[in-house]
């Protein structure tokens, strides 16, 4: 996978490009997985009160781990609760505070005290336990595309010969050509540190991407749009 950066420089841009990340024409699918500690810790927040119930339930439940990689401590969830979730941590409030501090307090409770590496390192994902936040989008396939409503991305092979090619080779790889893209992976770092106190971004944030380049190109530049955010070269 590569990293393709969103551009985002505070709370409010991120939150504007993972909803528009996955509110676009060419999103096929979404994996969005929520980790129990994240939603305990902000109970009472907008949009997760369905999720606030679930992760209260699971982490009462006497037969699971808090502390384990049991898979149950994990939700399927939608965009909406993941961007609820996101602001909670990540917008400067009063709300965040008591956020941050009750996360804390349950890694701290189940002996998992928050690791000590700076926001968004790809290189730590391996040691990072729990992940609190494992979200991301499967796209269109361009052998899906309709030449109507996607006529955008097939434009932006520049012609219909390097578009049909991009085809070819997708349909005729082994293993089978995927595109996809996904936040980088969420622990406690991300969701304590990964904005400052004014809401600024403490380290670049990126989303990791699968598939050809020139349609991932077109599609970030539309999420830029979405989001406001400047064009890139």
């Amino acid at each position: 996978m590569i990293p393709l950066s969103l551009g985002a420089t505070d709370a409010q841009e991120a939150l504007r490009v993972v909803r528009a990340l996955g509110a676009h024409r060419y999103v096929a699918g979404s994996l969005h997985l929520i980790h129990a500690f994240a939603v305990a810790a902000a109970a009472g927040a907008p949009g997760l009160a369905e999720a606030t119930a679930w992760a209260e339930a699971i982490l009462a439940e006497g037969s699971i781990d808090p502390a384990s990689r049991d898979e149950r401590l994990w939700r399927r969830s939608s965009d909406a609760e993941l961007l609820a979730l996101l602001d909670v941590y990540w917008t400067p409030a009063p709300r965040a505070l008591e956020a941050r501090a009750a996360l804390v307090s349950l890694l701290e409770q189940h002996g998992l005290p928050p690791a000590e590496h700076r926001p968004f390192d790809e290189s730590a994902e391996d040691e990072m336990h729990p992940i609190l936040i494992d979200a991301g989008w499967e796209l269109l396939a361009l052998s899906g595309l309709d030449a109507e409503r996607h006529r955008g991305a097939i434009a932006a092979f520049g012609d219909s010969l390097a578009f049909d090619s991009a085809r070819f080779e997708e349909e005729t790889a082994i293993p089978p050509r995927v595109h996809l893209y996904e936040l980088p992976a969420i622990g406690a770092v991300e969701l304590l540190a990964g904005m400052d106190e004014e809401g600024l971004v403490n380290a670049p944030l990126v989303v990791w991407a699968q598939g050809d380049e020139t349609y991932l190109d077109y599609l970030m530049r539309g999420v830029r749009r979405a989001a406001k955010l400047p064009e890139r070269e």
